[in-house]
C-alpha cells in the first residue's frame, strides 16, 4: 500500500532507487505512485514504463509528471489514473464536463486535451498501429500523408445516439470506465442538444424501475425518440419507432434502435470519402459488405448507373429490413441476408466484381474474409474501419496477398474520446 508521507515515486526516463524497490514489491488498487508519462496508445491511455514494469495511464498527456493511482494489477502491466499533475503538458485545458474525471464517467477519453491535440494524439495511435500491426514503415505513412480530419461542429453537443444505464436506484448514468458502474449524471455534454433536454436524468426526478437502459435518438431528419430497454426488447417512450435521417443526398428512414452513425456529419463524409477513392464507374459491379442500412450502396448504384450492379451484404435484420426499404427505388440494388464470410464461403455472391466497400464491425474483417475478396478479383477496396488495431491487422493480411495500402483518411468521428474512424484504399499488385 502507499506509506505515509506520499506516493511512491517512479518515472519512465530514470527510475529512482525508491522506485525500483517500490516496483519490486508489487503494486496494489489504490496505490499512487508518480510517473513521467510517454507515448500514447490504444485505448486512451498514455505509457510509463518502469523497471520493466508498463503502466497505462488515463487521464494524463506524454511528457507530463503525474501522481498516477492504480485502478487494476495484471500480470505484466498495470492501469492507473493521473489523479494530480505535477508538470502540465503545454496541449492540457480544463475539462468542460465535470465527470470526465477519474472515479467518475467512462464515455470521454480526452477532454483533457486540447482540440488540435487530440487530433494529433490519434493520429499518432493509427500510425503507431499500422507500423506494429499492419507491418508499414513509417516513410510509407508518410507517403501515404495519414492525418486524422475534424468534422464540422465542434467538440461538444454532436452525440445523436445515446445509451444511458439505469443503476440500483432506477437511475440513468453513465458508465464508468472498465466497469458495470453507474455514475448518475445532469447532462452528457457531448450528447446532441435535444438530448441533453430530454427529461430521462435524475436532476429532473425521472426514475426508470422497468428499465435495465434507456436509449435517446435525436436524428439528422429533426426526430427525437426515447425508448426504455426492458430483458433486452425496447420498449417506446416518447417520440417516433422511426427516425428519417439525412445523408449523401437521399432520405432515410430506419428503427430508431438501429444503426446509423452517431456524429451528425459522419455518414456524409464517409460516403465521400469512400465514392472519392474507389471511383466508381458506370456499369461496374460493386459489393457493400456488411452494409447496414444501405449508405454506401446507394452512392454506389448512383455511380455505376442502370447498366451496373450493386449487391450489400448484411446480417442484422434491422438493417436488411431497412436497406431493402431505403433502397427500393434503386433497381440496380440486391440486399442479401447473411454474415458476409458466410456469403463468402458459401458463394451467396461471386466474382467478378470491380470494387468494393468492406465496412466490418470493430473486430475487424478478419483474414478468411480478406483472402475471399482478394481471390474475387476487384481492382479496389475501400476499407472503413472504426478500430486502429483491427484495421492494422487486416492491412497486414492483405499485404501478405500483394495488395498495397494506397492511400488514408482518417476522420475524427468521436470527438473526446479515443475513437478515430479510417478509409482506407486497398489496391491488387496489378494496380501499381
Amino acid at each position: 500500500m502507499t506509506e505515509p508521507g506520499g506516493p511512491r515515486t517512479a518515472t519512465s526516463r530514470a527510475p529512482s532507487a525508491s522506485a525500483s524497490s517500490a516496483f519490486e514489491r508489487g503494486l496494489a488498487e489504490t496505490d499512487r505512485i508518480e510517473l513521467t508519462v510517454d507515448a500514447v496508445a490504444p485505448g486512451g491511455h498514455c505509457v510509463a514504463r518502469v523497471e520493466g514494469q508498463v503502466v497505462f495511464v488515463r487521464h494524463a498527456l506524454p511528457g507530463e509528471r503525474v501522481i498516477a493511482e492504480v485502478t487494476e494489477v495484471h500480470r505484466g502491466f498495470v492501469r492507473a489514473d493521473a489523479v494530480t499533475v505535477l508538470e502540465p503538458s503545454p496541449d492540457r485545458v480544463e475539462p468542460p464536463c465535470p465527470y470526465a474525471k477519474p472515479g467518475a464517467c467512462g464515455g470521454c477519453d480526452l477532454q483533457h486535451v486540447a482540440p488540435a491535440a487530440q487530433l494529433a494524439w490519434k493520429t499518432a495511435v493509427v500510425r503507431e498501429q499500422l507500423v506494429r500491426l499492419g507491418g508499414l514503415t513509417d516513410v510509407e505513412l508518410d507517403r501515404l500523408g495519414v492525418r486524422v480530419e475534424a468534422l464540422p461542429g465542434g467538440l461538444l453537443g454532436w452525440r445523436s445516439r445515446v445509451r444511458y444505464a439505469v443503476d440500483a436506484a432506477d437511475r440513468a448514468g453513465l458508465l464508468k470506465h472498465r466497469s458495470h458502474e453507474v455514475v448518475p449524471i445532469d447532462r452528457c455534454r457531448i450528447a446532441h442538444p435535444a438530448i441533453q433536454q430530454l427529461p430521462v436524468l435524475t436532476p429532473t426526478g425521472a426514475r426508470w424501475p422497468a428499465a435495465e437502459a434507456v436509449e435517446t435518438v435525436a436524428s439528422t431528419g429533426g426526430d427525437v425518440t426515447v425508448t426504455e430497454i426492458r430483458d433486452g426488447v425496447p420498449a417506446p417512450v416518447s417520440g417516433p419507432t422511426e427516425v428519417r435521417e439525412v445523408a449523401a443526398g437521399r432520405d432515410w428512414t430506419l428503427p430508431a434502435s438501429a444503426f446509423w452513425q452517431v456524429h451528425p456529419a459522419a455518414a456524409d463524409a464517409l460516403s465521400t470519402a469512400v465514392l472519392e477513392l474507389l471511383d466508381p464507374q458506370p456499369g461496374e459491379v460493386a459489393w457493400d459488405l456488411y452494409g447496414g442500412a444501405g449508405l454506401f450502396a446507394a452512392g454506389l448504384a448512383a455511380r455505376v448507373g442502370a447498366t451496373g450492379r450493386v449487391t450489400v451484404v448484411e446480417a442484422a435484420a434491422q438493417g436488411v429490413a431497412a436497406a431493402r426499404e431505403n433502397l427500393a427505388d434503386l433497381p440496380s440494388v440486391e440486399v442479401v441476408s447473411a454474415r458476409v464470410e458466410t456469403a463468402l464461403a458459401r458463394r451467396r455472391i461471386t466474382g467478378p466484381v470491380d470494387v468494393v466497400v468492406l465496412d466490418p464491425p470493430r473486430s475487424g474483417a478478419g483474414a478468411p474474409v480478406v483472402r475471399a475478396l482478394a481471390a474475387a478479383g476487384p481492382r479496389a477496396v475501400a476499407y472503413v474501419a472504426c478500430d486502429p488495431a483491427a484495421f492494422a491487422r487486416d492491412v497486414r493480411t492483405f499485404a501478405e496477398l500483394g495488395w498495397r495500402l494506397a492511400a488514408l483518411r482518417g476522420f475524427d468521428l468521436f470527438p473526446m474520446t479515443q475513437h478515430v474512424e479510417q478509409v482506407g484504399l486497398l489496391l491488387p499488385p496489378a494496380a501499381r
